[in-house]
């Protein structure tokens, strides 16, 4: 899948696949651990496990960010979302998809994986005819409102789960009238 916008050398973008996992779960691993120790404890300090990362693979497509053959980034898109999420915040339309598990490896931030990882998702979501993707971000510190507002998201509302702050974003693709 190409992305359009630029990458560093050797890093591509694509769908995960089975033999990924692993690869994922230590990639979210230095991840979680790497935001413990910016931010202190919180929701974002989750260690994945092998058996989450494959549950995730087979509800959401996950797109990869790989450098030669190494996974530096990864997110996830899918069509329902677990815990809390208040529909009603959102822009009412046919289809949307969730994103969810943005993450880059920390020796690869600020290199614009993130951001291509997210026009990516925007790519799929207008090739399958989705009208908005949609996401929560933390109202905290670790949290990364600015950086999806920055990639043509609009900040959508705002809520509260298991006593976190979260802010909900949007991005509309291809809007139609519900």
């Amino acid at each position: 899948m190409a992305s359009p916008i630029p990458l560093p050398s050797n890093v591509s973008i694509s769908l995960a696949n089975a033999d990924d996992v692993k690869a994922l779960t230590i990639m979210r691993t230095a991840v979680a651990q790497d935001m413990t120790e910016r931010f202190g404890d919180g929701a974002w300090s989750s260690l994945p496990s092998k058996v989450v990362v494959v549950k995730q693979m087979r509800a959401s497509r996950v797109l990869v960010a790989r450098r030669d053959a190494k996974i530096v980034g990864t997110v996830r898109l899918a069509t329902a979302r677990a815990g809390a999420f208040d529909s009603s915040a959102f822009t009412p339309v046919t289809t949307s998809l969730y994103v969810l598990g943005l993450a880059v490896a920390p020796s690869f931030r600020n290199q614009g994986i993130g951001s291509a990882l997210l026009e990516s998702a925007k790519e799929m979501a207008r090739s399958s005819s989705t009208d908005a993707l949609w996401l929560d971000a933390y109202d905290h510190p670790a949290g990364a409102g600015e950086f999806y507002t920055s990639c043509g998201f609009r900040r959508v509302g705002k809520t509260s789960h298991n006593e976190l702050s979260l802010i909900y974003y949007e991005w509309l693709a291809n809007p139609r009238p519900v």
